[in-house]
């Protein structure tokens, strides 16, 4: 029986998007909203990839309000947010390169599937992967129940065959390491100083234009 063909698993924000400036904004207009102190650009950073449930109660919005807080930034996310973003330079290549080598590529977020599915189409990636996997829209989900899910959906089990995750924040290795899967991470992303070294990724990647070979050598495929 043929084996299934290597699997690659594709964080989005901070991986294959640079969306920080319409997610630090629609944090921002959340505090406003509010009436609290808006954080500092690093600490309003920090929100690009963890789920939204648990930075805001991490930085200062009281757990009575978190709920207020989500509704705020998902309006404001919802409406223009969602579009301040723009794929970085050498993800589409990469992505068809991987593709032509036989890899399947699955994107598997923490943002809710109901925002990640338009913006990957409206930005191109749709067309270039397997299938699109995110969170549900209250963000309950750990990434690890993300991937978990996508597997399910496309009909794997982790070890049927190589696989690896590519991500930019700790979040992203500690998921992939539930499932047993090795996470490569990449530096354009938003990680904080050894962060992803420090969380087990096997490697970090420093340039998109080396992400395919990265990834090649990860699941042992022959390189270019």
């Amino acid at each position: 029986m043929t084996s299934p063909a290597p699997l690659v698993l594709l964080d989005l924000d901070g991986t294959l998007t640079d969306s920080a400036p319409g997610i630090t904004a629609s944090v921002a207009h959340a505090y406003t909203s509010l009436g609290l102190p808006v954080p500092d650009a690093a600490t309003l950073r920090s929100f690009v990839g963890p789920p939204i449930t648990d930075s805001f109660p991490r930085h200062g919005v009281p757990a009575e309000r978190v709920q207020e807080a989500i509704a705020a930034y998902r309006a404001r996310f919802a409406e223009s947010g969602m579009w301040e973003n723009s794929v970085f330079d050498g993800v589409p290549e990469a992505l068809r390169e991987l593709r032509a080598a036989g890899c399947v590529l699955a994107v598997a977020t923490s943002k809710p599937e109901v925002f990640a599915r338009p913006i990957t189409e409206r930005f191109g990636l749709a067309a270039l992967v397997d299938g699109v996997f995110g969170a549900p829209l209250d963000e309950s989900s750990t990434k690890a129940d993300v991937i978990a899910a996508a597997l399910a959906t496309l009909g794997r089990t982790a070890g049927d065959a190589p696989m690896v995750m590519v991500g930019d924040r700790e979040h992203d290795v500690h998921g992939a390491a539930a499932h047993g899967i090795d996470c490569l991470g990449v530096s354009w992303g938003y990680a904080g100083p050894g962060e992803l070294a420090a969380a087990g990724a096997v490697a970090v990647v420093d340039d998109v234009a080396k992400l395919a070979d990265a990834v090649r050598a990860q699941l042992a495929l022959p390189a270019r």
